[in-house]
């Protein structure tokens, strides 16, 4: 398949994961939006690696997936305890938090 197939996809996947983060004020909805750009970063490495037959970008890949999943942990558990102190998951919200 050609590049530029790949390369659309995940400028796609990027585009809908910027608007999920800027446009959402949900905090679980605004870590989807995050994982959809590393997800999209993660398939224009693994493009290019086919690409140049090169074994980096797979392994770059790997640790953007394992980023990714460290990035879910700490959002999810940053986003509960939001929701339990708050009441709700609006990250408008999160300047009551202070002092």
């Amino acid at each position: 398949m050609p590049l530029t197939q790949f390369l659309v996809l995940a400028a796609v996947l990027f585009a809908v994961g910027v608007y999920g983060v800027l446009a959402r004020r949900n905090g679980v909805l605004v870590l989807m939006g995050v994982e959809l750009m590393l997800n999209a970063v993660t398939l224009n490495l693994v493009a290019f690696s086919a690409q140049l037959d090169a074994v980096a970008g797979q392994v770059f890949a790997l640790f953007v997936i394992t980023i990714a999943a460290a990035e879910v942990g700490v959002g999810l558990a940053i986003v509960l305890l939001l929701y339990r102190n708050l009441r709700t998951p609006d990250l408008d919200a999160v300047d009551q938090l202070k002092g």
